[in-house]
C-alpha cells in the first residue's frame, strides 16, 4: 500500500510544500499542495514547475502565442483585454527586465506570483517564460494546514 502511494504521489501526483511568499495571500510558507501530471494549465490556474534545480509555485497569466503588458501600476492585459486578478491584494510591475507589449513564445507560458512587489517569475529573465519540459503540473488541491484544507481555483 505505501509502495502504490508513493509511486501515485511521484507520477500523477507529487506533494509539494511551498516555500517563500510570492504567492500570499494564496498561498503561505509551509502550505502543503497536490499537483496533478499532465493538466493542461489555463490561463489564472496555479502550476508548479522547475526553474534549475528549484521548484516554484506560480499563477498562468498567459499561454503561448498570446501578449501581455503590464503597466507602471501593475494592471495586466492579455492579448488587449483586461484579466480579472481577485486573488490580488495589491497590484506592482515588480521585478522586470522585460519589454512590454511580450509575445509569449511558441510551447511557453507566462507565470505571475500574486505578490508582484517581491516574485520573480516571467517578468524577469532570470525565470523567464516556462517550457512545456519544465511543468510539474497543475496545483489542484491543499493539504495544509487544515484550516486551508480544500480544492483550489
Amino acid at each position: 500500500m505505501a509502495a502504490a502511494a508513493v509511486l501515485l504521489a511521484t507520477v500523477w501526483m507529487p506533494v509539494l510544500q511551498i516555500y517563500g511568499g510570492s504567492m500570499s495571500p494564496t498561498l503561505s510558507e509551509g502550505d502543503i499542495v497536490l499537483a496533478i501530471k499532465g493538466s493542461d494549465i489555463k490561463n489564472g490556474e496555479l502550476a508548479a514547475f522547475y526553474i534549475g534545480n528549484k521548484i516554484l509555485v506560480k499563477r498562468c497569466i498567459a499561454l503561448p502565442g498570446q501578449t501581455v503588458e503590464i503597466d507602471e501600476s501593475g494592471n495586466v492585459t492579455v492579448d488587449g483585454e483586461p484579466i480579472d486578478e481577485p486573488y490580488l491584494t495589491e497590484k506592482a510591475l515588480g521585478d522586470c527586465n522585460i519589454e512590454f507589449p511580450y509575445q509569449v513564445p511558441d510551447n511557453r507560458y507566462f507565470f505571475l506570483g500574486d505578490r508582484r512587489t517581491t516574485s520573480v517569475d516571467s517578468r524577469n529573465t532570470s525565470v523567464g517564460c516556462i517550457s512545456e519540459e519544465q511543468l510539474i503540473g497543475k496545483i489542484i488541491f491543499r493539504v495544509w494546514p487544515l484550516s486551508g484544507f480544500g480544492a483550489m481555483n
